[in-house]
């Protein structure tokens, strides 16, 4: 993908006070931050996710077997607090949320929402009856950003008539649908709901939601990114 993909450069923003010395006012203003190569940040996810599961079959392997026994990854939660929220920024970016400010807090609250799953699993180890506060922290962080770009979505539709490039709205769609199927994923876990009784069934869907989310968003911004206008 790093070889095949153009420089396709999209503008990360910042806003900061100006002071109009002729009213001695100020008023809040955006300067240009710097330059991203998106197709670069979603190669960056994908070498990430490929490192953490190189580092799992090798090095981590037998502290990785021994953590399922115990039902719980953490490699898998550190792991995707920063590919899941490098993520969020890309789809962002696409949205048109190309404030730095914003988009290093989406970037956190993504990081929260999967270590709230860390959190659900250490804490719910030994428990005679499952506590799901992490898991409800770790949704209501992980909704925020999808409102967030949201609203930008739906504005920047408004004032361009309904004109929108159609792969970012397949892309919105597509990667909020998946990450619902995270969450949904941990309380069949926890409710043990036919064959998620298994830890390790709930595992290997973990594994394939992982590789399709990233797959699906992959190369719907390398192909849409192509034929962008910007």
């Amino acid at each position: 993908m790093v070889v095949l993909a153009d420089e396709v450069l999209w503008p990360i923003t910042r806003t900061r006070y100006g002071f109009n010395a002729e009213t001695e006012t100020i008023f809040p203003t955006t300067v240009s931050f710097i330059d991203a190569n998106l197709p670069l940040l979603v190669a960056g996810f994908l070498f990430i996710s490929a490192l953490a599961h190189t580092a799992i079959a090798t090095v981590l392997y037998e502290r990785y077997i021994a953590y399922l026994d115990r039902g719980m990854n953490p490699y898998r939660w550190y792991e995707y607090a920063v590919s899941a929220s490098l993520m969020i920024v890309v789809i962002a970016m696409l949205a048109g949320v190309w404030d730095l400010g914003t988009l290093v807090a989406l970037f956190g609250l993504v990081a929260v929402m999967n270590l709230a799953g860390l959190l659900m699993e250490q804490r719910n180890e030994s428990t005679a009856e499952t506590d799901w506060t992490p898991y409800w922290v770790g949704v209501l962080a992980g909704i925020v950003p999808w409102f967030v770009i949201g609203i930008t979505f739906i504005g920047t539709v408004t004032a361009s008539g309904g004109e929108f490039p159609e792969f970012v709205i397949y892309i919105y769609v597509s990667i909020f649908v998946f990450f619902n199927l995270f969450a949904l994923n941990m309380a069949l876990q926890y409710l043990e709901v036919s064959r998620w009784r298994d830890y390790l069934f709930g595992e290997k869907m973990y594994v394939l939601l992982s590789l399709v989310a990233k797959s699906a968003l992959a190369w719907q911004v390398y192909f849409g990114t192509l034929n962008s206008p910007i």
